[in-house]
């Protein structure tokens, strides 16, 4: 008898323990900025079963789990970064495919606030099963990807300058059986006057109903982008490294105006998706500074992560939003170009959002005061006052990033003692 009331004495204890917690975490006093949402102020955030529960005014920290400090901090959704190289491997001669350029996700995602990753390209409609088995199955960071409309993809040098191998039929097969991680197709790197590589890529992008995104590789004279915009692309196409300014491409501000070309505005207007992608070389102050200070602004703010640019001047996603800021775009632009903006672009709309039923993807930012140096690969450089810093990362509903331990308890106790 009494064994019995032992063990339902600590049932009703449990009972109670699972009611009592109602949220396993609950973000406090953090001033959340979510610009699907329109909110731009202090507000608390429940998240149970690895999704947003309760965005509201007030929440009671008594039925978490965990409760995090976030006063005087930035609430977020979960940055986006929708041009990155993750197809890391061992093959030297084959660079961003299976290759050393590549970054592996999880190491360079959660630390920069960044729980969505878009690889752009690494991978072609031949090699993008190897990719998949190797990377993404494997990652906890949500890696997705625009899958190169070469067969090899990213494997440098002649492959990628096989216009024989860029099949749009096979790549749309591709991209549609794995329609659950492949968002759009790439053109990278092709060096040559044709434009038969970029209409491939839109054919492919037709017939598997997802966007393009373009890097072209250069040719002298560069080719035309208003041509490109106009009589290429699609609305919603998307062209990145906006900002380069290199001999071999055009570049989109007028050089004896120092003003965005007007083609380029209406561009934007029509519905072109124009993305940062700073890379080692496709970034250039000459070209943001009077672009942002006109008011023209990237739809989407991203990387070109890969072990070249992250140890040059282009760092991590934080690093180029803070260039942006310091230009001078505002706080929620910034913000809404890495997630919301990022969401829309690649047709995700579930993610880049704090709605209520979403995945609980949250990043937590402080932005540090002093004075910092910000300088691009010409040696330009500008300084600023203010400068992202990640404090927490939070994907589905799971603390995976913790810079200063503002959670208590910091380590998740279960409630069931297991």
């Amino acid at each position: 008898m009494r064994k019995i009331f032992i063990f339902i004495f600590c049932l009703l204890c449990c009972i109670n323990v699972i009611r009592s917690q109602a949220y396993s975490i609950v973000i406090k006093d953090g001033h959340v900025i979510d610009p699907k949402n329109n909110i731009n102020e202090v507000m608390d955030i429940a998240i149970q079963d690895g999704k947003v529960i309760m965005v509201a005014k007030k929440i009671d920290a008594a039925k978490a789990g965990q409760v995090v400090n976030a006063k005087g901090l930035f609430v977020t959704p979960g940055l986006i970064d929708i041009h990155t190289h993750n197809f890391v491997g061992t093959n030297a001669d084959q660079a961003y495919m299976n290759g050393p350029a590549g970054v592996i996700p999880d190491g360079f995602t959660f630390r920069s606030g960044v729980t969505t990753i878009v690889d752009a390209g690494s991978s072609g409609w031949r090699t993008f099963p190897d990719f998949k088995k190797n990377i993404i199955d494997k990652s906890q960071t949500r890696v997705l990807a625009f899958l190169n409309i070469v067969g090899e993809g990213m494997r440098g040098g002649a492959y990628e300058q096989n216009i024989s191998d860029m099949d749009p039929k096979a790549a749309a097969v591709t991209a549609s059986t794995y329609r659950n991680f492949i968002v759009g197709i790439k053109l990278a790197h092709y060096v040559g006057p044709e434009w038969i590589p970029a209409d491939n890529a839109v054919e492919a992008g037709k017939q598997a109903n997802i966007p393009v995104m373009v890097d072209f590789g250069g040719n002298t004279p560069p080719l035309s982008i208003n041509e490109l915009f106009f009589k290429h692309f699609r609305p919603g196409d998307i062209f990145t490294h906006c900002f380069a300014k290199l001999g071999t491409r055009e570049f989109i501000i007028d050089s004896t105006t120092n003003k965005v070309k007007p083609f380029v505005l209406e561009a934007q207007k029509k519905g072109i998706i124009f993305d940062v992608g700073y890379g080692g070389i496709s970034f250039s102050f000459s070209q943001a500074v009077p672009a942002v200070k006109s008011g023209f602004y990237p739809n989407t703010i991203s990387t070109d992560l890969h072990t070249g640019s992250m140890n040059n001047a282009m760092k991590d996603q934080l690093s180029v939003m803070s260039k942006f800021l310091v230009m001078g775009m505002d706080l929620q632009s910034v913000i809404k170009a890495s997630t919301w903006n990022a969401a829309v672009v690649i047709r995700r709309e579930e993610l880049g959002s704090l709605s209520v039923g979403s995945d609980a993807d949250v990043t937590i930012l402080n932005i540090r005061e002093g004075k910092f140096g910000f300088w691009d690969y010409t040696g330009y450089k500008i300084e600023g006052t203010r400068k992202f810093e990640c404090e927490m990362t939070i994907r589905g509903g799971k603390i995976v990033y913790d810079l200063n331990g503002i959670v208590t308890p910091v380590v998740a106790k279960p409630i069931n003692g297991k």
